[in-house]
């Protein structure tokens, strides 16, 4: 365990929470390559349920395995594992201490027509395997939206009152937004400090654009270039109480490596604290990525 005054200081900032959450949150700021650091590469694989097995792992057959997944998390030094009730259950002996993980409490599929997700978990199965943190979906946007923020609202208080930390992903989608405006800045600031409202822990964010979807923003936007993504991720970190909270990008769709490592240095360069990484990594041959892992891990340390 790396406690270093960098950890310290992150605790400091959830002035409510008790000592188990706040040692849930040690665990995983203190794990893996990146443990001291205050920077954070969380390996999520719920894409399963969002998009099908086939879609998911035909590409790299070994990742059907659950298994696979704990163990390359482990291997690469990651932070954290996030998945779904199903897989951490499948691993949760094999790998009991060996890497903090995060249960994902809600999950959809790729045919339904509403944009909400179904509670698929409880914290007391948070407790049972054992998991620093528990993870939840939110939609800003949707018509489902005040729902979810129930449903987070009870779930977080809960996990929170047995010393479990909070992870919310929060994508705004549906309602009077443009598909340009999912990623836009304006909106994507509003959608981290929305999660940062209702007492996340840590923030799941995608990387956003320089659009201003919002008319009513613009004129706030106006009179500063937002052409570097660094300065957006900045911007997205200062939304969430001003850097209070720890914010984590998405690594999205399958790219090209060059890509991702630059997403990474403008994440790192912004100020914010790391990458959830998922279809970048596990759809590739296991020794690939491995490598990039590393490479991620050297450029949040200001190594490369």
């Amino acid at each position: 365990m790396t406690f270093t005054p960098t950890v310290k200081n992150i605790l400091s900032w959830y002035e409510s929470d008790n000592p188990g959450t706040k040692a849930n949150l040690a665990r995983i700021l203190t794990q893996g390559k990146l443990g001291g650091t205050g920077k954070l590469i969380i390996l999520p694989v719920d894409q399963g349920f969002e998009h099908g097995p086939a879609r998911s792992f035909a590409i790299n057959p070994a990742a059907y395995d659950p298994h696979y997944h704990y163990q390359l998390a482990i291997d690469a030094g990651l932070s954290a594992y996030a998945a779904p009730l199903g897989p951490l259950e499948a691993g949760a002996d094999t790998f009991a201490g060996q890497i903090p993980t995060i249960l994902k409490m809600n999950s959809s599929n790729s045919w339904a027509t509403s944009i909400d997700q179904a509670v698929t978990a409880s914290v007391d199965d948070a407790l049972r395997l054992g998991c620093s943190a528990i993870g939840f979906t939110i939609y800003p946007g949707s018509d489902q939206i005040f729902e979810q923020i129930e449903e987070i609202r009870e779930l977080s208080a809960e996990a929170k009152s047995v010393g479990i930390a909070t992870v919310v992903w929060s994508y705004p989608r549906g309602g009077n937004l443009s598909k340009e405006g999912e990623l836009a800045l304006d909106v994507g600031a509003y959608a981290a400090h929305i999660a940062a409202l209702i007492g996340a822990h840590i923030i799941k964010v995608k990387l956003p654009t320089a659009h201003i979807e919002q008319k009513d923003a613009q004129k706030s936007y106006e009179g500063t270039d937002w052409s570097k993504q660094s300065d957006r991720v900045k911007h997205v970190v200062q939304s969430c109480f001003n850097g209070r909270r720890l914010v984590v990008f998405s690594g999205g769709a399958a790219k090209g490596a060059d890509a991702v490592y630059q997403d990474a240095r403008d994440i790192r360069d912004g100020g914010g604290n790391g990458s959830i990484i998922g279809r970048n990594t596990f759809q590739r041959p296991r020794d690939e990525a491995l490598a990039m892992l590393d490479k991620l891990i050297r450029i949040y340390k200001g190594e490369e």
